[in-house]
């Protein structure tokens, strides 16, 4: 009798131990699909922006389809680690986009312009909000599937450690801003 009470006792606890688990990958699924929507968002976002540089730097030429194929490789990736370093090299092409567009005066005067930059700036804002609360999620995951007693159920569940969504070493660097003037 006492027997089936350990028992009992030990398929309540695996029970959790699994259902745990289980949320804690749904959680991550879920803040990644937030992510998802507003990259969906900024990808929405691009061929505009596109659109509207080429019709002023005609010589940026190489850049704006960098961006394009870019675009593309990301709409593409098949899972979430692949997702993560595509938007990361956008997110780098973006940028070079965005200063090279500086030296055009006329375009960045342009109404159009000025409102695409005002949503691909709050689609960023939007992306960083999304990013930070799927690494919240990853941390969690990760640090159940890590931690005993759940590392062995995660293991028997073929659960694997999921990447945090971090932005490239390129983008952390200090910016140099005398530069910025001098040019």
């Amino acid at each position: 009798m006492e027997w089936l009470i350990v028992l009992g006792i030990i398929a309540i606890i695996l029970v959790f131990m699994y259902n745990g688990l289980v949320g804690k990958k749904n959680a991550v699924e879920t803040q990644f699909s937030g992510i998802d929507v507003q990259l969906k968002k900024r990808f929405d976002l691009i061929p505009n922006l596109v659109a509207s540089v080429k019709e002023y730097a005609k010589h940026e030429r190489e850049l704006l389809e960098n961006v394009t194929a870019l675009r593309e490789k990301a709409m593409k990736a098949a899972d979430g680690d692949d997702t993560v370093a595509a938007t990361n090299l956008l997110n780098g092409a973006l940028g070079s986009l965005m200063v090279r567009m500086e030296a055009y005066p006329d375009l960045k005067a342009s109404e159009n312009f000025q409102d695409l930059q005002r949503q691909l700036a709050i689609s960023e804002q939007e992306i960083s909000a999304s990013r930070r609360s799927y690494n919240i999620a990853v941390e969690i995951y990760n640090n159940a599937i890590e931690m005993i007693p759940t590392n062995i159920m995660a293991r028997w569940m073929g659960y694997k450690q999921k990447t945090l969504f971090e932005i490239p070493e390129t983008e952390r660097e200090n910016v140099n801003v005398s530069a910025m003037f001098n040019s």
